[in-house]
């Protein structure tokens, strides 16, 4: 019987996603943001800004904290360490509570300050553990998108954009349904993805991440009790957004909704789809020779074809797209879903948002890296115009309408549907039409290639 490797092991070759595995050094900016590390850093934020915030409300038994106890509070925050957060989990092996081992940690934190030690039971003041988690969700969702997903994205706007404007005059043989169609350039089908992700960026950036702080059922009840005259709801705005920089939900169970969630995952869902369409179609313009791929030596393409150059980063970036987009999916359908006042289903679902946008940010990368491969084939692209004369039947007839000539379509449609054409085909069936010389001689100066319409002016201006 073969060995089994040792279930202590955390090397990549023993990790069940290849998120933390084979992919784990590509996905390495989310990590200290989406993981339970991640989770932990953000808990100690909140705990600490809520600790302050009540210092400075002219709560009675609570006075404002001096500028050095702050210091080293918000340094908590800022010098956070994996050994810090590994401190929590070592509590949370007696509590059995992840919120109240942070409330735990902190309280700890304050046996060599005289000042905070008195003030040690403002710690989670009037909080339920969910006015810390969905400040800390929506926090890591911040960071998330601001230094890892959007930039990623950008990369590959960027690219797409630079690739637009510098194969605009480059002419390309358009494919509806498959068939020969009215040509277009290289350049301008980019553009039409660029102006696809610029609106669908926008939608991913613009979502408000909402957040509360509002006690057990959203109703300020203990806040209410304890401190009856103070205005909470004015509070824990002040805190949600000036101390977070987050915006304020004022209506809530225990739980924040989340449509803020599946309304930001559905954004990066469509992105992704969007996404999809490009990897497929680039797949199929380098199976046509459109594009060549640089080489790189030592790369095998195939075990048993010396000669295979694979778009491989086109299909794994289509695989990880689709991946988080079933994720995203069920993250967005699932998360604004509660029993009653709350049940804990959204709990273990929230613990996979890296796990669902590291696949997108994976797919940004592979994207990014097989758009870098690319090399036009010009040759290519010309031969396959050169065969598809029949793509001029859309000009000559609809020259002909504008000079009233009959039945311009019929007479196209019964020259040309379903037949090979050539040059000299096209041009003489040009030579015998009622139409003034100048318009004749300028339909026979026409190719396919030059029949590009705004092509290269759409895509130089996206």
């Amino acid at each position: 019987m073969q060995n089994s490797p040792s279930l202590s092991s955390h090397s990549a070759l023993m990790a069940l996603s290849p998120l933390d595995g084979r992919y784990a050094a590509k996905v390495a900016p989310l990590r200290p943001l989406l993981s339970e590390y991640g989770l932990m850093h953000r808990r100690v934020q909140v705990e600490v800004e809520w600790f302050i915030a009540l210092s400075d409300a002219g709560l009675t038994g609570f006075a404002p904290l001096s500028e050095a106890s702050r210091g080293l509070l918000r340094g908590l925050v800022t010098r956070f360490s994996e050994a810090d957060a590994q401190a929590i989990k070592d509590i949370e092996k007696t509590t059995n509570h992840d919120v109240k081992a942070v409330e735990y940690w902190l309280k700890a934190r304050f046996e060599q300050n005289a000042e905070l030690t008195a003030a040690s039971e403002f710690v989670h003041f009037a909080c339920t553990s969910e006015d810390i988690n969905n400040t800390s969700h929506a926090l890591m969702l911040k960071a998330a998108r601001a230094e890892v997903l959007l930039p990623g994205l950008e990369r590959v706007i960027a690219q797409l954009t630079e690739m637009a404007h510098g194969f605009a005059d480059v002419p390309m043989l358009s494919r509806t349904h498959g068939q020969t169609a009215s040509p277009t350039t290289v350049g301008k089908e980019f553009a039409n993805v660029v102006a696809r992700l610029q609106r669908a960026r926008e939608r991913i950036a613009e979502v408000p991440l909402l957040a509360k702080m509002n006690g057990a059922v959203g109703n300020y009840n203990a806040h209410s009790v304890a401190y009856p005259d103070k205005d909470w709801e004015a509070f824990s705005r002040q805190v949600v957004e000036s101390g977070l920089g987050l915006t304020f939900n004022p209506y809530t169970i225990q739980i924040e909704p989340h449509d803020y969630m599946a309304e930001l995952f559905d954004a990066v869902t469509r992105c992704n789809t969007i996404l999809i369409d490009f990897a497929r179609d680039v797949w199929g313009y380098i199976s046509l020779g459109y594009f060549k791929q640089k080489l790189k030596d030592g790369e095998v393409g195939s075990s048993a074809m010396p000669h295979k150059v694979n778009p491989i980063d086109f299909e794994n970036a289509e695989g990880n797209f689709g991946l988080a987009n079933a994720l995203l999916a069920h993250l967005s359908q699932k998360l604004p879903i509660s029993r009653w006042q709350r049940d804990l289903t959204d709990s273990t679902v929230l613990r996979n948002m890296g796990v669902a946008l590291g696949y997108a940010v994976l797919a940004h990368e592979s994207l990014s890296r097989g758009l870098g491969k690319l090399e036009i084939n010009t040759d290519a692209l010309a031969a396959d115009l050169d065969g598809a004369w029949e793509v001029l039947a859309e000009a000559i007839q609809t020259v002909m309408r504008a000079h009233a000539l009959p039945q311009p379509y019929e007479q196209l449609k019964a020259f040309t549907r379903g037949k090979p054409m050539t040059r000299d085909m096209m041009q003489g069936f040009i030579a015998n039409l009622a139409l003034p010389q100048s318009e004749k001689d300028r339909l026979l100066a026409m190719t396919p290639g030059s029949y590009l319409g705004l092509a290269a002016a759409l895509a130089k201006r996206v």
